[in-house]
């Protein structure tokens, strides 16, 4: 049997291994799939499930539970070595394993891209997992209860600040979201107003959205800002040491709350510790096909996908051009590259991978949007209904298409659920707060007696 191995579980990698489900005999191939999470997450739900409109496992689609025929090892690969046809995998808690492959298949994506700031690596939160975002949705609602509380002063006005690093899709998309979502908490807290509300985005760029054209980019700026907003163009973090926020031009304020989306980074798995090639960016080198190597020289049985590999546009007029780094040309990559990895086993021509993009959407928060495709832009309430249309049919299995649906249906009814679980975070802290009992019991008191009474 032909040995499949599949490094990553996000997108591209899910797809892949689910189409070669579907397409390969049982008996042709043997396909393994590694990652260190036992689920898939449909990441453009992240910002609703921080400001609650989605529930957090509604976004996280089971690897075992869809992957029937795929053996799934949790566990993160550190090292790949094509030349020998193996690759190092890391178990948790145990010793790394060796795996044998015959034909190899690199979707691990990318990372987080951090920088040296002060303060960054112990305050902020990523928005990359589906864990991200339920903190950040715990520790909003956590400083809505505790600014409550308090007078009006310095201390209530920094649980309420809350700063975004990054401009681009999923930090406006986040932003705008749990703006919405603070500005509807204040009608169940009366002692807060919205001038206590503090929401900064950060932008190093120019302009956010680099997907859509500059005209779009300057209203999403005007219509945060019309929410309350400060949006902060051509400006970076120096320091955010104590949740005390410093940036490049001077502004300095006291912060609760900071996310981190500026972009992302090369998976260090693939710019280091592999023999692929890859190119000055850490990606790989990939041709249209979506085989690894280049049309003089392609790597035989290795293929990658997703935001670890620099494929080729081949829609786009400007020669050299990659595909964007988005969920939209993951997902299809991943089925194309299946399609191709059965070709080539059966002696069959491969195809490149071609995509027209359908456009670029983004919410703004409930019941706001905007959509560009081309010159047709739509904004407002509208395009925040084709943003949930788009991405209800995109998530993967109608089993989840049919729980996000449901759960829409029901904040509509209801509105959203506001209650804090915080305390998840930290699951043993009230036991070990209650104390454990001394040699002789003495620290528990003793218990009451509940011997019920006689029923005559």
């Amino acid at each position: 049997m032909r040995r499949i191995l599949i490094v990553g579980g996000g997108y591209a990698g899910f797809y892949t291994a689910w189409r070669l489900e579907k397409k390969l005999r049982r008996s042709s191939a043997e396909v393994t799939l590694v990652d260190p999470r036992p689920y898939m997450t449909y990441q453009p739900f992240l910002p609703e499930v921080a400001a609650g409109s989605v529930e957090a496992r509604h976004v996280a689609v089971s690897l075992r539970g869809h992957l029937r025929r795929t053996s799934i090892i949790a566990g993160s690969v550190t090292s790949i070595d094509h030349a020998h046809r193996t690759a190092t995998v890391r178990l948790p808690g145990g010793p790394d394993r060796r795996i044998d492959y015959d034909t190899i298949v690199v979707t691990a994506g990318a990372v987080t891209r951090t920088f040296a700031i002060p303060g960054v690596a112990e305050d902020a939160i990523g928005l990359k997992h589906v864990e991200e975002a339920v903190a950040i949705r715990d520790r909003l609602l956590t400083a809505f209860e505790r600014a409550a509380a308090l007078p009006p002063g310095p201390d209530r006005r920094r649980l309420l600040t809350v700063t975004v690093v990054g401009g681009g899709f999923t930090g406006v998309e986040g932003f705008g979201e749990l703006l919405s979502l603070a500005t509807a908490l204040l009608a169940s807290y009366p002692e807060l107003t919205l001038p206590d509300l503090a929401f900064h985005l950060v932008e190093a760029d120019g302009r956010v959205l680099p997907e859509v054209t500059d005209d779009v980019a300057r209203w999403v700026v005007r219509h945060l800002e019309r929410r309350g907003a400060h949006v902060h163009l051509d400006t970076q973090l120096v320091s955010a040491v104590d949740g005390h926020i410093v940036l490049s031009t001077g502004e300095k304020y006291d912060n609760e709350l900071l996310i981190w989306t500026a972009g992302n980074a090369a998976n260090p798995i693939v710019a280091t510790h592999t023999d692929l090639p890859s190119d000055d960016q850490g990606q790989l080198r990939v041709r249209a096909d979506l085989r690894i190597g280049t049309d003089d020289a392609p790597i035989p049985d290795a293929w990658a996908a997703g935001d670890n590999a620099a494929v080729p546009d081949l829609t786009s007029p400007v020669s050299g051009t990659r595909t964007m780094p988005n969920a939209q040309h993951a997902v299809r990559q991943g089925k194309r590259l299946a399609a191709n990895i059965v070709a080539d086993l059966n002696g069959r021509r491969v195809k490149p991978y071609r995509h027209h993009s359908l456009g670029v959407v983004a919410t703004l928060g409930l019941g706001h949007g905007v959509f560009q495709y081309r010159r047709l832009v739509v904004k407002g309430l509208p395009a925040w209904l084709m943003h949930r249309g788009y991405h209800v049919l995109a998530v993967p299995t109608w089993e989840r298409k049919i729980r996000v649906l449901l759960v829409w249906l029901s904040a509509l009814l209801f509105g959203r659920d506001t209650v804090s679980m915080a305390a998840v975070q930290h699951p043993r802290a009230a036991f070990a707060a209650a104390g454990t009992p001394g040699p002789a019991g003495d620290r528990v008191p003793p218990r009451p007696d509940r011997t019920p009474a006689r029923v005559r």
